[in-house]
């Protein structure tokens, strides 16, 4: 038996028996325990953990908070059910991202069924996986999500053509620095004109990062929404997980849709 504990608790969190978010019960047995860290803040709390569960069984500790590259998935192992992970890695090398650092080229793994993609960039992906991964997704119960994000810039028509067909329940984009504003509006335009809405369209925004300031996250998101886009407020993070309150407060209006639509009816955003 293999015991996988996390030192936080999200909502893609696998849920069945022998997934753990604390120091082991008198009662909790396994042959071997992965600790599995995503943030580095969280490191120390990981270290914790492994502490403890060390009389268990013999312990491993890693994850993405070590820059360690993730190789297979394995579907239930370190995320829920219903999420999949169909390659690993990203072409670009964005300063604020891991992930060109832990996995430094793209690699396409085999396709696990799951409706919720959370690739680091799959628009990165060769034309034939692209397709494969959505057969997979168009044979699922569940209407699909990109969590893991689309990248603006690499949105072609045929993307567009597979994404009407498949028509998710959600897909997120991005708007992090200044050379993603105009590939955002040319894939605003594909994907109106394909007939998606704001109930489908999300896009992350990048905020509170040195040297950021209110007005111009603002500006960003203000100019998601004039997109036809939910913008979806990331606050930046230093290697402690440390923020401001301020930041904080900023970002709460900014990161669910209900708020947001809220705002729009009350003429305090415009689109």
């Amino acid at each position: 038996m293999i015991a996988r504990v996390f030192p936080r608790k999200t909502k893609a969190s696998p849920d069945d028996q022998m997934a753990f978010f604390d120091v082991p019960g008198i009662f909790d047995e396994a042959d071997k325990v992965y600790i599995s860290t995503t943030f580095t803040w969280d490191i120390p709390r990981a270290e914790y953990l492994a502490k403890n569960w060390e009389h268990i069984a013999p312990v491993e500790i890693g994850g993405p908070a070590f820059n360690q590259p993730s190789g297979m998935f394995t579907p239930g192992m370190y995320l829920k059910s219903g999420y999949t992970i169909t390659s690993r890695g990203c072409p670009n090398h964005c300063w604020f991202c891991s992930v060109w650092k832990r996995e430094p080229q793209l690699i396409e793994l085999p396709i696990c069924d799951g409706w919720n993609v959370l690739d680091d960039n799959i628009l990165a992906c060769s034309e034939n996986h692209i397709r494969a991964v959505f057969s997979m997704l168009k044979r699922q119960k569940i209407k699909a999500q990109f969590t893991g994000g689309l990248e603006a810039q690499r949105l072609k028509a045929w993307h567009v053509d597979l994404l009407a067909d498949l028509k998710p329940d959600q897909m997120f984009f991005a708007l992090d620095t200044p050379d993603d504003e105009e590939p955002l509006r040319e894939a605003s335009k594909m994907l109106l004109a394909a007939g998606f809405t704001r109930n489908t369209l999300r896009c992350y925004v990048l905020i509170g990062f040195p040297k950021d300031t209110f007005v111009e996250a603002e500006k960003r998101l203000l100019l998601c929404v004039k997109l036809g886009f939910y913008p979806m407020a990331m606050l930046w993070k230093n290697t402690g997980g440390e923020t401001q309150k301020e930041w904080r407060d900023f970002q709460r209006l900014w990161a669910r849709p209900a708020i947001i639509q809220q705002r729009l009816k009350q003429g305090e955003v415009s689109a």
